[in-house]
């Protein structure tokens, strides 16, 4: 089974991805852009409020969320071939695009064990407490006080500005481009 579908077009045969990737892509680019929201917001709320505490929770949940689709969407990735990159595709693009997409990855999981390392020194009995009831383990050995905090914020602001050029990209390859390397994604239809 391949990472990507065929399907028709009016002109050339546009190769899609599968529908379970995209739907894993949107998802996760939702719950990304929630969980900036939600991150600055509890990052303004008064330390040891109940408010901040309850919007912190959502936080760490939508985080461990995060973490388990890119794994997911990691492992369909590594056992099937992504749709190839059109013919006329520049050479230097299909660079930046894989390199953008790789780094994104990384980003997707670096950004949950680094937040999850940065409370796992506070952890109670081993586990890191979650809405609607759920744990997740905390990382053993790391202490209370630990600066994974400051590398999860640097990581977030480093995805926001790739979120920022890869939406620039998306855009770009669509309405600008003469390729149809946009047409692989949802919502994006093929021009040719």
């Amino acid at each position: 089974m391949s990472d990507y579908m065929v399907t028709e077009s009016t002109g050339p045969r546009a190769v899609r991805y599968r529908r379970i990737v995209m739907w894993i892509h949107w998802i996760t680019a939702i719950l990304v852009l929630m969980q900036v929201y939600i991150g600055f917001t509890f990052h303004g709320l008064p330390r040891g409020s109940e408010e901040r505490a309850f919007v912190f929770g959502w936080h760490k949940t939508w985080g461990a969320l995060i973490l388990i689709l890119a794994l997911t969407r990691l492992a369909v990735r590594l056992l099937n071939p992504p749709p190839p990159y059109p013919s006329d595709f520049p050479k230097w693009e299909r660079f930046a695009a894989v390199w953008m997409h790789r780094l994104f990855y990384f980003l997707l999981i670096a950004l949950p064990l680094t937040g999850l390392a940065a409370v796992s020194g506070r952890a109670e009995d081993g586990w890191v407490p979650l809405q609607l009831g759920l744990k997740i383990p905390a990382i053993p050995g790391i202490p209370a006080e630990n600066d994974f905090g400051e590398v999860h914020e640097v990581l977030v602001f480093t995805t926001l500005a790739l979120v920022v050029l890869h939406v620039s990209a998306a855009l770009y390859n669509q309405f600008m481009s003469s390729t149809n390397v946009a047409d692989r994604m949802w919502p994006f239809k093929a021009r040719h």
